[in-house]
């Protein structure tokens, strides 16, 4: 089993990376591989709603210039995927914005590219607006049908400079807790696919207020 982690923060080995690199020891023990990739420094243009994803069918973004359609296969491949940001103004990064914007699109466009795959979220912050940026992640998991392991606390860890959330004893905590229930979860996913029968795909109802 694989997953992929996307570490929206400029910084590639900041508190958002330890964040990530927690949970990804606990799914390493457990026999997972980890790749994580780098966002938060990239150049990315966000969303312009042309809908040609839609359109097109081909599970890419038209879009040129950037690795977002590498990255959305890579999330299609994975049996699970973490999402990591920071905290810029009480809300992710820029740049995981733009990503999560364009490749959840895409992904909603053409067919669910994501259901029932395991997703969690992690956020690293110096202070305050932790949980409203972990509540922004997890929108993106929950619209995309996919299922999310839980820890013995929000998935948020502390600290400033580069290295201090592991200083956080609550924060690393919940990041071990969160990396090993992932890994539970992933493995009864994989062991039940053959056993029990996946609910039926609805397409999805759009409903104008307006009208």
């Amino acid at each position: 089993m694989k997953v992929v982690a996307f570490n929206g923060s400029p910084r590639a080995e900041g508190n958002t990376w330890h964040a990530i690199s927690l949970v990804a020891a606990e799914l390493e023990k457990e026999g997972i591989e980890v790749e994580v990739v780098q966002v938060g420094n990239k150049a990315l243009r966000g969303c312009t709603a042309c809908a040609q994803c839609s359109k097109n069918q081909d599970e890419r973004c038209v879009l040129p210039g950037d690795e977002v359609n590498s990255w959305i296969q890579k999330m299609k491949a994975a049996d699970g995927i973490i999402l990591g940001s920071p905290v810029h103004f009480a809300g992710m990064s820029g740049a995981m914005k733009s990503f999560l914007d364009r490749a959840f699109y895409v992904s909603g466009a053409n067919g669910n590219l994501l259901r029932h795959k395991v997703g969690a979220a992690v956020v690293a912050v110096r202070r305050s607006g932790g949980l409203p940026t972990f509540e922004q992640l997890n929108n993106y998991l929950l619209y995309s049908e996919m299922l999310l392991p839980t820890s013995n606390y929000w998935n948020v860890i502390h600290g400033t400079a580069p290295a201090e959330a592991t200083q956080d004893t609550e924060g690393g905590q919940i990041m071990r807790v969160l990396g090993r229930n992932m890994a539970w979860l992933l493995k009864l996913v994989a062991h039940g696919r053959d056993a029990v029968t996946a609910p039926e795909r609805e397409e999805k109802a759009y409903m104008s207020f307006i009208h």
